[in-house]
């Protein structure tokens, strides 16, 4: 056997062994969705309650089917409400979205420079990828169906263009991309692990576009029709099919924890009978540079044993049911008494007729001699245990739920008019729904680590980062992989403010004195400041020129940086002297140059405003 035989016989067998990891990948795919598919079941149930479709059942070979009616005459209308509990619990969640920022694991120089830098570059991510939005769909799935994941990764199609391939298309530096995925595209090979760590294996797959597979990979595949796997359900109250696409193909991404036979970890890329790639995991996205999987979880309610959490959704389907029950009934009932049950002795009249017709107003009626005239039968009137049952389901809901009236439909079942008795209770639904919130935060922490983690492997070369530095202004920053740390970094917990509440700290403080002078006095300074937090700055620069002298004492820090600048003889030196030492309290300042420069600015003004 010659050379080319030799190659030609290794070639064949290398790619027999990637077709036969191909199948043993979709082996392992079809495998895991076999065992979670009751669990798809559900969450597919929790979706069609919340969207109003609450007449499907999981049958007990765990397949999703519509029920039907017993009597075809049955009134059979959804009064949906598990969707406002949904949405009042996201719009509670929306409120106390977690911060980004990091601070200094010591008082050193370095620690300061590091978190100031991490700070930056968090809040670069958070409005490039518009990580707000991102977190809100996450939240959504993760309410409808108990479980939502983000993905953190590196991608080379973001950031700045830097050159061009010899195919003329853009060469870009890379960024930070996160997404979020909702549970039907992930795949544990656990379903018992409570933490993403004890994962030791996780499958990511998702119908693509065929068109998509090659721009990434170069492999042209045939595609075939396919129903999307995150939202295909069999079960439609109007008969359609679940949506589906051509040219489709499920891409399978598998990834395997660092282990004895992989050191580096594993990521698997196949579609179809095709190995798209195979290789160490390529991310270093863990504690001290070590490789996991870049996936981050989030729960409504964590379960004890299990990975997929929980949803109040699942709470509220028995009381929905129970509910739909009740007002249908009840309806029924009621169009019984309205319309009145006709009873006609046999053969005295036209019984089709009459039960065409019925008996409207000034009709003449004409039976069989002899016989009994057509009657309305006596149904009696409305049960009062309708009316019991209704209220008592009703407020089962506000128990299951968390919400109570006053946030789900602004209403009041008990005479509360105080501003601190309504403030309680709504106090009172944000502890209620502790577990998801705390699930938020953790999600949202390790979100901002692997980001600085991944910007810490890929960002080699220097890079440019804007960020707000002192007195407000864009402040340009180079940095590499060198200037980051994520270990020595502290997550600090906290929630981004509202403009309503800015607004009522102020006036809190103001009501309470404490940002009065010690003459009881307001300076114009903090009226200045006052103002602009409300909104009214503008009111406040129209009739006074403080906040003129503050943005100029402003600009004057930021050019101290650089060069030696002299106080101006119009200047007022007091309001001056108080920015500039702010600045220098700030800690904002490191540079023992710059503090030098500031302080013989101080002395100008205080040798001009004597």
């Amino acid at each position: 056997m010659d050379k080319e035989e030799r190659e030609e016989l290794k070639s064949r067998q290398e790619e027999a062994r990637r077709r036969a990891l191909a199948r043993e990948i979709r082996a392992d795919f079809a495998a895991r969705q076999a065992v979670r598919r009751r669990l798809e079941r559900g969450w597919q149930l929790n979706r069609k309650f919340v969207a109003g479709d609450q007449f499907c059942d999981i049958t007990p070979d765990g397949e999703l089917e519509e029920e039907d009616n017993d009597f075809y005459w049955q009134a059979r209308r959804a009064f949906n409400h598990i969707a406002p509990v949904v949405e009042s619990r996201l719009a509670r969640l929306a409120k106390i979205r977690p911060k980004l920022r990091v601070q200094a694991a010591s008082d050193s120089e370095a620690d300061v420079k590091t978190a100031r830098l991490c700070s930056g570059i968090l809040q670069a991510v958070r409005e490039r990828t518009d990580l707000d939005d991102v977190i809100a769909r996450a939240t959504l799935w993760s309410e409808t169906c108990g479980t939502a994941f983000y993905k953190v990764v590196w991608s080379s199609a973001e950031g700045a263009v830097v050159g061009t391939d010899e195919r003329g298309r853009a060469v870009r530096e890379g960024d930070v991309s996160v997404v979020a995925l909702s549970p039907f595209e992930i795949y544990p090979d656990s379903l018992s692990a409570e933490t993403m760590e004890e994962v030791r294996s996780l499958i990511h797959a998702k119908a693509v576009p065929v068109s998509e597979i090659y721009e990434r990979f170069g492999v042209q595949l045939p595609g075939r029709e396919i129903a999307s796997i995150a939202l295909a359900s069999p079960c439609s109250s109007d008969g359609e099919r679940p949506e589906t696409g051509e040219n489709m193909e499920i891409l399978i991404e598998r990834y395997t924890r660092p282990n004895g036979r992989y050191p580096a970890g594993r990521l698997e890329i196949a579609a179809g009978d095709t190995l798209l790639y195979e290789g160490d995991l390529p991310y270093r996205n863990g504690e001290r540079g070590e490789r996991v999987l870049p996936f981050v979880r989030q729960t409504c309610l964590q379960r004890a044993g299990q990975f997929f959490g929980g949803a109040v959704v699942d709470r509220l389907i028995p009381l929905q049911r129970a509910y739909n029950a009740v007002r249908n009934r009840k309806h029924e009932f009621l169009n019984r008494i309205a319309m009145g049950v006709i009873t006609v002795e046999d053969g005295s009249l036209d019984a089709e007729e009459l039960s065409e017709d019925g008996l409207y107003p000034g009709r003449v009626l004409v039976y069989r001699q002899g016989s009994s005239a057509p009657a309305m039968l006596d149904c009696g009137s409305l049960p009062a245990e309708f009316a019991e049952e209704e209220e008592r389901i009703s407020n089962e809901f506000t128990l299951v739920s968390g919400i109570s009236e006053i946030t789900r439909d602004s209403s009041m079942r008990y005479s509360v008019t105080s501003a601190t008795g309504l403030q309680l209770i709504l106090e009172q639904d944000t502890n209620r729904m502790r577990t998801s919130v705390e699930s938020v935060e953790r999600a949202v922490r390790q979100i901002g680590r692997q980001i600085l983690h991944l910007y810490k492997q890929f960002s080699s070369a220097s890079r440019l980062l804007r960020m707000t530095g002192t007195g407000g202004h864009t402040e340009l920053y180079y940095f590499n992989e060198s200037d980051i740390s994520a270990d020595d970094v502290v997550f600090e917990a906290g929630y981004e403010r509202t403009a309503e509440d800015v607004k009522e700290e102020i006036l809190s403080l103001l009501s309470l004195g404490l940002l009065k002078e010690a003459d009881g006095s307001l300076s114009d300074a903090t009226r200045h400041k006052v103002l602009d937090a409300l909104g009214c700055g503008s009111f406040e620069n129209a009739r006074d020129v403080s906040a003129l002298h503050i943005r100029k004492a402003e600009r004057e820090n930021v050019l101290l940086a650089q060069r030696e600048v002299e106080a101006d003889v119009y200047d007022d030196h007091e309001l001056h002297i108080t920015e500039h030492t702010r600045a220098l309290l700030s800690g904002g300042e490191e540079d023992s140059a710059t503090k030098a420069r500031i302080m013989r600015h101080l002395e100008s003004h205080r040798r001009k405003g004597a």
